[in-house]
């Protein structure tokens, strides 16, 4: 699928930006006064910056709202209903720390709880896509729930946690890869089924079926070449996962820690334009840009 720059950002920065707020709400950083300000005005940051960079990939940003109607069924509407959720509670969870010294813990606990499910309501809405094989899978959650956890333990400056949690999400990424991969051929979608002419014989794309481009072209037909996609990973896994975790077993912290975080996004950016980018859909067949 095409993957447009604002999707990635949203979900790089976002990610990062709940996977903090997280942190200070189950309590493993409690930071008061300024310090606390600074911390969740980061988280902030990222999570309402993020959130604001998906609504420029929307046809008709002014009716983004209307998206909240639609918890029932959609997915990207349960995002926006637990983002507005999760922001809020956070909030007042901050208000505690940031003014009073006070950590009103069971507030925090539901602010972490509301984080989580932003982030996994957000990775549902690819995850649950019959029409992208590679997408449906558990590992799609796993894989952003897990690099939002570990991003979020660099920038809540929890080192140890950190270490631990970037190597599985590093494995998680592996995984993905892996199963991803073949998903398409898995999935049993061909020209055939593309097309609705398989009970007549095996079709073959013979002419695209205008001579243009289109609409579907433009956003879910985007082919990467197998070198290229090589090396996009690569990057992603050294940048977003070995480098962070060598840096933070380097003396001199805070610039290590700096570094570290820099690294990771960096890293993770890539790995999110692959995402989009290695995304088959199923619509690549019918025009004859894809082989299961």
């Amino acid at each position: 699928m095409h993957p447009a720059p604002s999707v990635i950002v949203f979900t790089t920065l976002s990610g990062l930006g709940f996977g903090l707020l997280f942190w200070l709400g189950v309590g493993v950083a409690v930071p008061t006064g300024w310090t606390a300000f600074a911390f969740f005005a980061i988280g902030y940051i990222l999570a309402v910056g993020g959130l604001l960079a998906s609504t420029f990939h929307l046809g008709r940003p002014e009716r983004a709202l209307k998206a909240f109607s639609q918890w029932r069924t959609s997915w990207l509407s349960r995002e926006g209903c637990a983002a507005v959720a999760a922001l809020i509670v956070t909030a007042l969870y901050g208000t505690g720390l940031v003014f009073f010294d006070q950590r009103w813990a069971p507030l925090g606990w539901l602010g972490a709880a509301l984080c989580i499910g932003v982030t996994y309501t957000t990775s549902m809405i690819y995850a649950q896509m019959k029409t992208v094989p590679r997408w449906r899978t558990w590992l799609t959650p796993a894989l952003l729930l897990s690099i939002s956890l570990a991003g979020g333990a660099l920038l809540a400056a929890q080192i140890t946690l950190a270490i631990i949690l970037l190597p599985i999400a590093a494995i998680v990424q592996i995984a993905w890869w892996v199963r991803g991969d073949n998903a398409l051929g898995r999935s049993g979608t061909t020209l055939s089924t593309a097309t609705g002419l398989g009970h007549i014989g095996t079709p073959r794309a013979f002419e695209p079926p205008h001579t243009g481009t289109n609409y579907l072209l433009r956003e879910f037909v985007h082919v990467v070449g197998r070198r290229h996609s090589k090396k996009l990973r690569t990057i992603a896994f050294a940048f977003g996962y070995v480098l962070p975790v060598m840096l933070l077993g380097l003396p001199g912290a805070h610039v290590a820690a700096a570094l570290a975080i820099l690294s990771h996004v960096i890293g993770i950016a890539a790995s999110r334009w692959l995402f989009f980018a290695e995304a088959e859909h199923v619509i690549g067949l019918y025009y004859g840009k894809r082989a299961a």
